[in-house]
């Protein structure tokens, strides 16, 4: 009864019922069906019903037509109607299939499911030959809903997420719609237009759903989500997978095998569900398969349901996607949540022309107003009406939204974020104008306390200032800190401003300048946290440092897509500093050496001489095929490439104090990580530069290299530096290469191995190696990773043997990996 109530209601509400044919879908115990596809027979027009099972299928004009009720695991209907007068209302039950075996010849010596499956992965290069190019309309929905919601996490306030939570923290937090066209080309050639958009809320949102995101084929070998898992038909599925025919049925003349999946192997890359085949034509009648946050290693990820449902076409005798949805769960910190993602396909065309100009790097780009589209267009529009709850979730963030934005609301909300806490002189504090879009703040010393033995206890206290146009397109940042060093008792300043002008191309300027200590390696490789544990517990100052007055201009853009170019000029005086402190609160038998990395024990002879200079720097970062995402206010790189990522690097000083410190410096990078079917990640990075006029320059200038001595790695992946190469021991002002490999096997070898899968754990093997003019320095290890308690899995341990020359070294390093 009360699903009739919610149609009446839905009919009620619904401002556009030209052209329609309404109705409510239940099951034989008057319960609604929710996402059950409706078709025209013979025709591309079809839609799917909601969660409440209510459904509205436009038509073009008064007439007869066959309308077909798909469901998986209920008996497919056709109903004809004649319609004359609009709106036309058919409601439908649907009654559960009943499979049986009757109609399989079964052999005892031989599993009828593992048939079926064979055929199909025979089948499959047929199948996606005729697929290889099409176009389609796309509709996509997006929601997610919280439940027992935090007031803050990790401290931080989450307020009630734009709306959402209810007084009891539960809510949807985020809706949103997309009306586009789609085209794609085999192998990777997509393009979406964007032709509506509809975010809960914001009225002038524009949707993150894509259709190539959306885009799942277990006709594919593997389906990348997060990391790259087996479909059931792959070419190697009986490698992972069970099958056992549980039924069939008949849909017309056409006979479905039902096939129960299941894992041959807990915590593969797997799925495990039901899906259907079609008899003699071998193809995807449907699917219902489940994997798990275990399986795409996201801990937090409680379960991803994926449903599919295809349909006949007659003219490309294949059975073609029309629609799918993502159920998906999740809890983290104590609370939790639930979304669907749902897609329907329509209108294919599987012979489009195609020219040069139809496919470009832009994959995805949005028509003019496509955020501007009322009410009325999307009820005549939407291929699935909304639910109850949806509908409700529009309505009230929509009258909420013109209060939440204007300046008495924002005004109230800032007297309560501004409100100053007792421990903010230490913490910091930051005052906000939101209607005003500013924001100004103190950083307080606590968070940014060190040691060094060279300032003693430190700390950097400062005030900020930053503004932001709408839709943050814009903004501006400045601020001012001092930096205080008790044992060295010196404070020094150091100051910036930056702008950014748009999201387009990213074009900033930067102004700063100031003192600070600097590590001799700019590219610092020990954070003052893991120095200032080994000095105080373990008396091994690590950190080397020099005193470093600059004034320097910067800038950046990309000039044109996959070219990013940073350069910065500007004038360094750089200074000798020595230690100025023995304080150590753990005793070791070792002692702490000197600031001059070049002489550890030397404590009088500074590492550089005082001296001045001028200095260009210039970076020229590219990404060969770079695809993107355009939207109206930005544009969105994606990081997806079959190219390594090429960076080309110049370092050039002058007008130096000495002339010998005059000198240039070119480099270039590759960069890449790429997936290997489901066999794990390989990434490398390779980078070789040299010197010119460069025999006596300040060490400095030296070429330093990522090493580290404290056997943590707090870099997730080794790509860019070594795990137990000394710090300045390689440093270099002559020609160099460095090479860094990895590959992350994400559970193909430890998966398999029982007692040892229970862990979920990754195998990865790294080699890092390193050519200066000294003699070459090797590395190779062999590390565990996906390691942690519950959900929080971000730990990895590696074992590392090093070898330069006649020496060797092995340790355990130990490091996070989100």
């Amino acid at each position: 009864m009360i699903q009739k109530l919610l149609f009446c209601f839905f009919l009620l509400i619904t401002c556009s019922a030209n052209s329609q044919i309404n109705g409510l879908v239940t099951s034989e115990k008057d319960e609604p069906l929710p996402y059950v596809n409706i078709y025209l027979k013979n025709n591309a027009r079809g839609t799917t019903t909601n969660g409440d099972g209510i459904y509205q299928l436009d038509i073009p004009a008064p007439g007869t037509y066959t309308l077909v009720f798909q469901f998986l695991g209920y008996t497919t209907q056709e109903k004809t109607v004649s319609v004359e007068t609009f709106p036309y209302t058919l409601n439908v039950t649907l009654t559960e299939e009943t499979t049986s075996l009757d109609e399989v010849l079964i052999n005892a010596n031989e599993n009828p499911a593992n048939r079926i499956v064979e055929a199909v992965i025979a089948k499959k290069p047929e199948i996606l030959k005729k697929q290889n190019a099409y176009t389609a309309d796309f509709y996509s929905r997006g929601l997610w809903r919280v439940e027992n919601a935090p007031e803050k996490i990790l401290g931080q306030e989450i307020g009630d997420l734009g709306g959402g939570l209810d007084s009891t923290r539960t809510g949807i937090v985020y809706l949103s719609e997309t009306i586009s066209k789609i085209a794609y080309q085999a192998p990777d050639n997509f393009k979406e237009t964007i032709t509506a958009s509809k975010v809960s809320g914001d009225d002038n949102g524009f949707s993150f759903n894509s259709a190539q995101e959306a885009e799942y084929s277990f006709y594919n070998n593997t389906l990348e989500i997060n990391t790259p898992l087996i479909s059931p038909i792959a070419d190697n599925a009986f490698n992972y997978y069970r099958y056992k025919l549980i039924g069939t049925f008949r849909e017309g003349d056409k006979l479905i095998n039902k096939i129960e999946v299941t894992p041959k192997r807990a915590n593969d890359r797997i799925f495990q569900g039901v899906i259907y085949i079609v008899e003699d034509d071998w193809q995807l009648y449907g699917v219902e398969l489940t994997t798990t946050g275990a399986a795409i290693q996201v801990p937090f990820v409680e379960s991803l349901i994926f449903k599919h449902n295809f349909k006949y076409d007659s003219q490309t005798d294949l059975w073609v996607k029309i629609s799918q949805s993502i159920d998906f769960s999740f809890k983290l910190f104590g609370f939790g949540g639930n979304g669907r993602f749902t897609a329907v396909y329509s209108n294919y065309n599987f012979s489009p022309e195609f020219d040069r100009s139809t496919f470009t790097n832009e994959v995805l780009s949005f028509k003019p107003e496509a955020n501007k589209k009322d009410s009325i267009f999307w009820n005549q529009i939407r291929p699935i009406p909304l639910t109850i709850e949806e509908r409700s979730d529009y309505t009230l963030k929509d009258s909420i939204q013109e209060i939440r934005e204007s300046k008495p609301y924002k005004d109230s909300v800032d007297r309560v974020q501004n409100t100053p806490g007792i421990l903010d002189p230490l913490l910091g504090y930051s005052y906000t104008n939101s209607y005003e879009r500013w924001r100004v703040g103190y950083n307080g010393p606590l968070t940014t306390l060190n040691f060094n033995t060279v300032q003693g206890f430190n700390g950097t206290a400062g005030l900020f200032y930053n503004t932001w146009s709408e839709n943050n397109t814009q903004a501006t940042y400045a601020n001012l800190n001092a930096n205080y060093g008790i044992d060295d008792d010196k404070l020094r300043f150091t100051s910036r401003i930056a702008k950014r002008f748009n999201r387009i191309n990213n074009r900033t300027f930067a102004i700063e300048g100031g003192t600070k200590v600097q590590q001799f390696n700019a590219r610092e490789p020990i954070s003052n946290l893991v120095n200032s544990i080994s000095t105080l517990f373990w008396e091994r100052n690590y950190i080397k440092l020099y005193e470093l007055d600059y004034a320097r201009f910067s800038y950046s853009e990309e000039l044109v897509n996959g070219l990013q170019l940073y350069a910065n000029a500007g004038y360094e005086k750089r200074s000798p500093l020595f230690n100025t402190t023995d304080q150590v609160w753990i005793k070791n038998p070792v002692a702490y050496t000197s600031n001059n990395p070049l002489q550890p024990q030397d404590f009088n002879t500074p590492a550089i001489q005082t001296h001045e200079l001028a200095k260009l720097n210039a970076r020229a970062v590219i990404n060969f095929g770079q695809k993107y995402m355009s939207y109206p206010d930005g544009k969105f790189n994606m990081n997806e490439s079959k190219f390594p990522t090429l960076t080309l690097d110049l370092e050039q000083t002058f007008a130096a104090s000495d002339a010998a410190y005059n000198f240039t410096q070119v480099a270039a990078q590759l960069k890449q990580e790429f997936d290997i079917s489901n066999k794990g990640n390989f990434g490398y990075t390779l980078r070789g530069g040299t010197f010119f006029n460069a025999d006596d320059i300040s060490f400095v200038d030296y070429q330093h290299f990522q090493g580290n001595q404290t056997r943590v790695q707090l870099d997730g992946r080794h790509l860019n530096g070594f795990n137990l190469l000394p710090y300045y021991d390689f440093s270099t002002n002559t020609s160099y290469f460095e090479g860094h490999v990895e590959h992350n096997f994400k559970g193909f070898v430890l998966g398999k191995i029982p007692g040892i899968r229970a862990l979920n754990a990754n195998l990865i093997l790294a080699g890092h190696t390193l050519y200066t003019a000294q003699k070459p320095y090797y590395e190779f290890s062999a590390g565990i990773g996906n390691l942690g308690f519950g959900k929080f899995k971000f730990l990895r341990v590696d074992y590392v043997r090093s070898f330069n020359g006649p020496n060797k070294d092995g340790a355990f390093v130990f490091g996070l990996s989100f």
